[in-house]
């Protein structure tokens, strides 16, 4: 067996103190005093205003289309895991495809405005690897022609670019926390919201 990745899990005697507080607490469902210091303690960390936690990261990618009113077309890139494309699709909008740049495997930002029509809603980036999006481009892009920006920054807990966390650019990021993942919680994600509104939307809709 050649593993992909393989996680790094702590030490079982390091978690067994947080097991049985969950077990004196008696509190299993989401919005519990774990649920809601992990949240607390990420966003400090990430350096982002307010986490939403989520099951995975696809269901926080469905979110995020409902929290900002996408319908349509979205663009995106063809180099992803298969549900950046399937949380467009359960949410009855069709991703059209922009090439990828070379060096980096992120969407080209310079092929974006060709893929634009009138029922163009978004644009659905992906930061590849750690390797950022051109973020200063899309954005004057999605400021032209009125689009939102869902970032899928799966790949990039901890990512920085030369102005600090990846997660501050568009309208919505999420990150994976699937077991594959730099930071994983088995299967799990987040949605950085960068408002108060923003947050209480996104949990309304989770």
């Amino acid at each position: 067996m050649i593993n992909v990745t393989k996680p790094f899990l702590p030490p079982l005697e390091e978690i067994l103190p947080s097991l049985e507080a969950i077990w004196e607490g008696g509190t299993l469902s989401n919005g519990g005093p774990f649920h809601q210091e992990l949240e607390r303690r990420l966003a400090d960390y990430l350096e982002v205003p307010y986490v939403s936690l989520f099951c995975n990261a696809t269901i926080a990618l469905i979110t995020a289309q409902q929290a900002l009113g996408v319908t349509g077309e979205v663009i995106t890139t063809p180099y992803s895991f298969v549900a950046t494309t399937h949380a467009l699709h359960w949410m009855g909008n069709a991703p059209v495809f922009v090439d990828v740049e070379p060096q980096s495997l992120t969407i080209d930002p310079s092929k974006i405005d060709a893929a634009i029509t009138d029922r163009t809603a978004a644009i659905m980036p992906l930061h590849c690897y750690g390797n950022t999006c051109s973020t200063r481009a899309i954005q004057e892009i999605a400021d032209r022609h009125n689009l939102k920006i869902i970032y899928d920054a799966c790949h990039s807990f901890g990512v920085e670019d030369e102005a600090g966390t990846a997660l501050r650019h568009g309208d919505i990021s999420v990150v994976s926390f699937h077991a594959t993942k730099v930071f994983n919680t088995f299967e799990g994600g987040l949605l950085v919201a960068h408002d108060r509104e923003m947050k209480e939307k996104i949990d309304n809709l989770k």
